[in-house]
């Protein structure tokens, strides 16, 4: 409880940066809601409660620019959320998708220290040619040019001074925002904004690990060691840490210049082709996929070869969830709807759903597609659609599943740059077919009941020892049911609001009684002939029950609010 409470206390200054700037992109009462401004008023840090500055027309875009004034780590969780077409409309996701990590570079000379620690001298005694002015820079790192002693061409990517820190503090705000919004906000639970947050954080810590972006790549290069089609930069272990990390540079036509492609000679088709078998075989092959393969972090090679670069994002599919994923690619693109409402029920969770209303929402979308080519179907529209059903019934994407369809999504964009006519679909077909038909061979399925078989013979054998413990627990009288009671705060509000209410009624009724008695009493100052306490006590009790009503009729008019409280 000590460290949570110096933990506060050390981020105060930046919650209070927080609070100031939703205030001006006029979130004032989201502010007031979640208690920041309470935090801070307690804090003696008084927010500036102005109007909101030249107020853009959408909640979406004030929402946007006050994500990109609050940051790196604000913007890259508006990111996040960009790929939440599940919890989100489609007007949020269009304007989240805006968002942009620019991100100035930093100065060489304050990067210098970095280097010198990672490497345990200066890095011009390590490397030739080392250029001080950074070739990209990001949030949490940046990368130069060098050479190494023999001439190798390299990229050294370096972690920024002081970004620990500040990912964690925000990190740390993100956290208790989830929390409220989860007790103020009902309706919010179903989407476990913790959830998305912890997910968030934990992707945020990867990246400030450039030691763990390393192994990531070498798995990538061993999973493609017998493709010459697709090369994955090799790491230089002897210089990288998690400070540093010192990878082979590409040296390509980088994605984001198309017509370069064509005055170098290669096939746009082949290239789209081999992109998307390659993440496809990430995905449903080895259950370890680049999440992030925009043009960016993609360079086309001689020999029609795809050089992929930024593992910083990268996603984990267990083997059960790609026997899922593989299944439902199956019911997708032969317009299965049950196959297609099982999956959909599977991913989201265990809370209530209408089948019946899903499955005539699955059955209407695939009507719509029944008579369209695959050619024509396009993976980011049919997503959007799936996504937006799930969002309608409540059904919530598991996080490795948000970054796959942000991974398909953008990898259909990437093949389209390069070929107009192509269509992720085109390449699914056969792939999920070949995944499908390795997943039924005898082989696999002996496999599977193999590993079912010890699973199950290992629960059977704890069993025996698990019902003793619960019976001696409950002979002890020590058993326990732990009962998650959200809201408990919010009802002893309202229980102190309803005793005020009650105090000030028995208090008025007394002071109706006593003036009462008083008006029969003679002797005394008078007005208008009336003894004076007595018209003074029923003053009193007539503005006292006027404040009451309307203490009562304010509460039941916001009783629609969750958190809502009277004056009294």
């Amino acid at each position: 409880m000590l460290l949570e409470t110096l933990e506060a206390l050390r981020d105060l200054p930046r919650l209070h940066e927080v609070g100031s700037v939703l205030i001006r992109y006029g979130f004032g009462e989201l502010v007031r809601r979640l208690g920041i401004a309470g935090a801070l008023e307690r804090a003696d840090r008084a927010l500036h409660w102005q109007r909101p500055r030249a107020e853009p027309p959408t909640s979406p875009e004030r929402f946007r620019l006050a994500l990109e004034e609050l940051g790196p780590t604000f913007v890259k969780f508006g990111q996040v959320l960009a790929t939440r077409s599940d919890i989100l409309p489609p007007e949020w996701i269009g304007e989240l998708e805006k968002l942009h990590s620019t991100v100035p570079a930093m100065p060489f000379g304050e990067l210098l220290p970095q280097l010198e620690k990672a490497l345990g001298r200066s890095p011009f005694e390590v490397f030739v040619d080392l250029e001080t002015e950074a070739a990209g820079s990001a949030s949490v790192a940046q990368v130069h040019r060098a050479r190494l002693a023999d001439g190798t061409p390299v990229a050294v990517k370096v972690l920024r001074p002081h970004a620990r820190a500040t990912v964690e503090a925000d990190a740390r705000i993100l956290e208790r925002v989830a929390q409220l919004a989860e007790l103020e906000f009902p309706k919010a639970r179903r989407y476990r904004p913790r959830q998305v947050v912890a997910e968030f954080r934990r992707s945020l810590e990867r990246e400030l690990d450039l030691a763990r972006e390393a192994r990531s790549m070498e798995r990538f290069a061993e999973n493609f060691a017998g493709d010459e089609t697709v090369l994955i930069p090799k790491v230089y272990w002897e210089y990288t840490g998690p400070l540093l990390n010192v990878q082979q540079r590409i040296e390509g036509i980088p994605g984001t210049d198309p017509a370069a492609v064509d005055r170098a000679g290669l096939d746009r088709k082949l290239l789209a082709a081999r992109g998307a078998d390659a993440v496809l075989k990430m995905i449903l092959a080895d259950g370890y996929f680049h999440a992030d393969p925009h043009p960016g972090n993609v360079f086309y090679l001689p020999g029609n070869r795809i050089a992929m670069v930024d593992f910083g994002m990268v996603g984990r599919l267990t083997e059960r969830r790609r026997r899922e994923i593989a299944g439902f690619l199956a019911a997708l693109v032969e317009r299965n709807e049950d196959g297609m409402v099982q999956a959909l029920l599977d991913w989201g969770g265990d809370g209530p759903v209408d089948e019946a209303r899903l499955a005539a929402d699955i059955g209407e979308l695939a009507y719509d597609y029944s008579q369209a080519h695959l050619k024509d179907i396009r993976m980011d529209a049919l997503l959007g659609e799936i996504t937006g059903i799930m969002r309608r019934h409540g059904l919530v994407l598991p996080s490795d599943l948000t970054l796959l369809f942000k991974a398909l999504v953008s990898l259909e964009g990437l093949g389209r740059q390069l070929d107009p006519e192509f269509r992720m679909l085109d390449r699914l077909e056969p792939f999920v077919r070949k995944v499908m038909q390795e997943r039924s061979a005898p082989a696999a399925v002996l496999r599977r009941m193999r590993r079912n078989l010890a699973e199950t013979v290992a629960l059977l054998g704890e069993l025996p020892r698990d019902a003793a413990r619960l019976i001696r627990e409950a002979r002890r009288g020590r058993m326990r049911i732990d009962l998650d009671l959200k809201r408990l705060d919010q009802f002893g509000r309202q229980l102190d609001h309803s005793v005020n209410r009650l105090t000030l009624g028995i208090i008025i009724a007394a002071l109706i009684i006593g003036s009462s008695i008083v008006m029969t009493v003679s002797g005394g100052p008078t007005l208008f002939g009336l003894p004076v306490f007595g018209l003074i006590g029923f003053v009193v009790a007539f503005f006292g029950s006027l404040g009451l009503m309307f203490s009562i009729w304010r509460s039941g008019k916001g009783s629609g609010a969750e958190g809502s409280s009277g004056g009294f």
